[in-house]
């Protein structure tokens, strides 16, 4: 999915890319939603993630001997407990080396599984360990190596590389539910695969990002999901928005009916609020076409006060970026950002940044007892606080070679679940379903079964 975040080890928090009252009576009203199963595919649900795309891969066994066979189940190789194998792309096909012997495969898809079925399969690929079973196919210069697995159990992982495992169960509860409604709403049938294992998708490190608590997160909102009419959502999320989340249809082409700016309680976010320096030479580098950066212009802004349009002015010319484009040159944590030069000079023309406190909206609404609605409603998020007004800069550019500061607020997108501002509702003491509500405006908790 479409954010952006560091790892939870790094921010205590992924890049990372969710209140319903009484989740069974929801459900009972709503009855089950039925998901056609992949073709050939037996029950659980099988999702399968794209794990790693590279030439050469790393594949081993854990504590269960693995087999290695083609698509009509002929044993190519046996792996032992715990030996590790490399399998290479080479031009005249794929190549296995086992043992200090090297041997030629058939150019068709792979399967590495467990030589004899247990229960809790499982295999390795470059040192870290994955549950279910491997696919590697070819597609063009690299191997593609796909993870087949219940999407019950690959959830656990995704939700411990989302979110610190010691967070409030409530946020990983709500953590699970979007996770697990974004990956089925993502199934391909047609494709390779459905998901990939990095912030394109949500992240997913296998089993060592499972704790007890997100196996609990999981097993405990079994089967749940969010939906909209007849579809799942897309539950999208991101790290920290800032203060005030963002309606999706001032980011992409579509405004979502349950993707609806909402205030945000991320106050205990380390990138609530953050800065970064450029210097002239990282500016000559990001903008290599117009000779660097001597003034920024936000021509235009959503009403949550990220940029949507930007001029940047230099010594060669002019550039007119989107927000997301102007973010990925610079490298920024968001599009919440206002621009300054480090002598004090104005960067260029902008609104100032919307004002931080929001926060008590969000507690009254927390206190108001009412059943989940549909939008709009009588829970429409208030209206957006106010934007400064702009004042005009024209002319001012700085006087030598001066530094540029990007100061913003939050990280990744802004649209949908807040995860820093999940932990700040679980900690007030609000359930799951709630959080959900409040960042998924209309939507329905409901549970999916297999026909």
């Amino acid at each position: 999915m479409l954010r952006a975040c560091l790892p939870a080890a790094l921010l205590l928090v992924p890049l990372l890319p969710a209140g319903l009252r009484a989740v069974e009576a929801v459900a009972a009203r709503s009855g089950p939603v039925a998901l056609e199963p992949l073709p050939g595919q037996a029950v659980p649900l099988i999702l399968r993630v794209l794990l790693r795309q590279d030439p050469v891969l790393e594949l081993g066994a854990a504590a269960v001997p693995l087999r290695l066979s083609d698509d009509r189940g002929r044993v190519l190789a046996r792996l032992a407990a715990a030996e590790t194998v490399q399998l290479q792309l080479q031009e005249r096909g794929p190549q296995l080396l086992q043992g200090g012997a090297a041997r030629w495969l058939p150019p068709g898809p792979l399967w590495l599984e467990a030589a004899e079925p247990t229960g809790s399969e499982s295999f390795q690929l470059a040192g870290q360990v994955y549950r279910g079973r491997l696919r590697v196919i070819v597609e063009a210069d690299q191997l593609q190596a796909i993870n087949h697995l219940d999407v019950e159990s690959y959830l656990p992982s995704v939700v411990g590389s989302e979110m610190p495992a010691s967070w409030p169960l409530p946020a990983l509860r709500a953590q699970a539910i979007a996770a697990r409604t974004y990956a089925l709403a993502q199934r391909r049938p047609a494709g390779a695969y459905d998901v990939k294992a990095s912030v394109a998708s949500q992240m997913y490190r296998g089993v060592v990002a499972e704790t007890a608590s997100t196996r609990e997160a999981v097993a405990s909102t079994r089967g749940q999901v969010l939906m909209h009419g007849d579809r799942l959502i897309n539950a999208v999320f991101h790290s920290s928005s800032g203060g005030i989340t963002e309606n999706s249809g001032e980011l992409w082409s579509r405004q979502l009916p349950y993707l609806m700016s909402v205030p945000d309680v991320d106050e205990l976010s380390p990138v609530r609020d953050w800065q970064v320096r450029f210097d002239p030479e990282k500016l000559r580098k990001a903008f290599s076409e117009i000779g660097g950066v001597q003034r920024i212009d936000v021509l235009q802004t959503s009403s949550s006060g990220r940029v949507r349009q930007a001029r940047v002015l230099g010594p060669a010319g002019s550039l007119v970026l989107s927000g997301s484009q102007l973010r990925s040159r610079l490298g920024l944590r968001s599009t919440l950002v206002r621009f300054r030069f480090d002598n004090g000079s104005p960067a260029g023309s902008a609104p100032a940044l919307p004002a931080q406190s929001i926060t008590a909206a969000v507690a009254a609404r927390r206190d108001a007892a009412v059943p989940m609605p549909r939008w709009p409603g009588s829970m429409s998020p208030p209206p957006p606080p106010a934007l400064a007004a702009a004042e005009p800069t024209a002319g001012v550019t700085p006087t030598g070679a001066s530094a540029l500061l990007a100061i913003g607020r939050g990280f990744g997108h802004g649209v949908g679940m807040s995860q820093w501002g999940a932990y700040g509702l679980a900690l007030r003491g609000e359930s799951h379903e709630q959080i959900l509500r409040h960042y998924y405006r209309g939507a329905q908790l409901r549970t999916y079964t297999l026909p």
